[in-house]
């Protein structure tokens, strides 16, 4: 999100949250969503079939340069997307950000200042930053 675009959707979410105002309102919201999200995710794995997950340890050695563990580590997903798992879990997400929005403005902090510091943070902490 560049050029204000993070600062019109806060405000655009804060304009138009009305009925979920409360903060608890809005951190079960927020958990829902996330939820829900995990739960497209799961129905386009178990129900749709456009993905499949085949999970197994990651393989480091020692002397494995973060590059070339990056160049082989797994997703663990093959497939792709079809287009109405897409859509659906695009949808998700999209409300997942909506309540993301609607927390940083109850709670008085600007979403795209919280985007650029954490920008800056992974530009600093590079590869010590991994979680």
């Amino acid at each position: 999100m560049i050029d204000g675009n993070c600062k019109d959707f806060q405000q655009a979410v804060d304009a138009y949250l009305i009925r979920h105002r409360s903060i608890l309102d809005v951190l079960s919201k927020f958990q829902e969503s996330s939820a829900r999200v995990n739960r497209a995710v799961a129905k386009a794995v178990t129900t749709c079939g456009c993905l499949e997950v085949n999970a197994c340890r990651q393989q480091a050695t020692p002397t494995m340069s973060i590059d070339e563990f990056r160049q082989q580590a797994s997703t663990h997903l093959t497939g792709e997307l079809c287009e109405s798992c897409r859509e659906v879990i695009a949808n998700e997400i999209g409300a997942s950000l909506f309540y993301h929005a609607a927390l940083c403005s109850l709670l008085g902090l600007e979403l795209d200042e919280m985007v650029e510091q954490e920008k800056q943070r992974l530009n600093t902490l590079g590869i010590f930053n991994l979680s």
